[in-house]
């Protein structure tokens, strides 16, 4: 019991953190844009933050059950792939990068999996096919969203703000900023909304996976009657996980990220309203999407490329490339360090007796 109530303290921090790490996912536009002040932005975002969070339970499947085999890890492995994640979001936070969350947890999930299975690569699931003939796994679910989603976030945040240029050719710029400065409200809130639906799901999965690893290995049968609650003998996401992460991450989201907002809002591209609108806007219709069909996206990956798109309308040379490598590289060391760490933490817990 002492080593779930581990489990579930890590998950929530990592919700949390995550919360603070990830809203500039939603508000740094909108901040840089100067629409909103950044704590009339912060509220904002952790509102809807709340309200995505609660919406739905398939990416918390995906997590919980999609990636790895749940029935040959324990409650060690969810512990070990946790630490990893709350190191690296730390870490990439302090140096003011926008890498991703999801892939953190996935990443140390991943190794932990492995080194809990003895080294064997056959408990990660790689691509499966359920009755119903959908297609799961880490192929489809991670590896195919990881390379694609950063194109379509470019190309549609390129075509959208391009589509925009033609229709308001005509219009003043000092109307323009009117109109948009009012219509990234929406566009900020439907990010925000996306944002809270696709991560918060994530940790969902993470508890739900430690409930159900713990009850399989009756760790919870000899509770006092009130904790009953805790038994989940099928991978169901309880209604307290969901408004626990739902609160946690809001909560996050209202202590904000105030490093990587100023990189992702300033120093990559400089915004207008118009160019906010349409890089939020390509976002949360991408990561929405995503949600929909129980992706764990990248919600880093996809409005920073989006703006990306967006600022290369004014010129390539709008886009600070300098920054942009920067942040390329957080992403591509993301899934292998966090897979090395979760490895290394799940033979450090086992040997220390967890």
């Amino acid at each position: 019991m002492t080593l779930f109530l581990l489990v579930l303290f890590a998950a929530l921090a990592f919700e949390y953190i995550n919360g603070f790490h990830d809203t500039a996912n939603a508000i740094a536009t909108v901040v840089s844009t100067k629409v909103l002040t950044p704590r009339q932005a912060i509220v904002w975002a952790a509102f809807w933050n709340l309200v995505g969070a609660l919406a739905g339970t398939a990416v918390a499947s995906t997590i919980g059950k999609g990636l790895v085999d749940a029935s040959a890890i324990n409650m060690t492995t969810v512990l070990a792939a946790l630490i990893s994640a709350i190191i690296w979001n730390i870490f990439t936070w302090w140096l003011g990068l926008p890498s991703s969350s999801s892939h953190a947890l996935i990443g140390g999930l991943c190794g932990a999996a492995i080194a809990t299975s003895g080294g064997h690569w056959s408990v990660l699931h790689w691509q499966t096919i359920d009755a119903a003939g959908k297609h799961g796994g880490l192929w489809p679910k991670v590896v195919m969203p990881m390379i694609t989603s950063p194109v379509i976030g470019i190309i549609g945040g390129a075509a959208l703000m391009g589509l925009l240029i033609v229709v308001l050719r005509k219009m003043r710029p000092r109307l323009v900023g009117q109109i948009f400065g009012k219509a990234q409200l929406l566009s900020a809130g439907f990010m925000g909304y996306s944002h809270g639906s696709n991560d918060a799901q994530k940790t969902m999965g993470i508890i739900t996976l430690a409930l159900f690893t713990g009850t399989a290995a009756g760790i919870f049968n000899d509770l006092p009657d009130w904790l009953t609650f805790l038994h989940t003998p099928e991978f169901t996401v309880p209604k307290w996980v969901m408004i626990a992460c739902a609160l946690t991450m809001s909560a996050g989201t209202a202590a904000g990220g105030w490093r990587i907002i100023r990189t992702m809002g300033h120093k990559m591209v400089k915004l207008q309203p118009v160019h906010g609108f349409a890089a939020e806007t390509t976002a949360a219709i991408i990561i929405h999407g995503a949600t929909s069909i129980g992706v764990p996206l990248s919600t880093t990956h996809v409005i920073s490329t989006s703006i990306m798109g967006v600022g290369a309308t004014k010129r390539l040379s709008a886009v600070k490339w300098g920054v942009v490598e920067r942040i390329v590289w957080a992403w591509v060391l993301t899934l292998p360090v966090t897979g090395l760490l979760g490895y290394l933490f799940d033979r450090l817990l086992k040997s220390c007796g967890a």
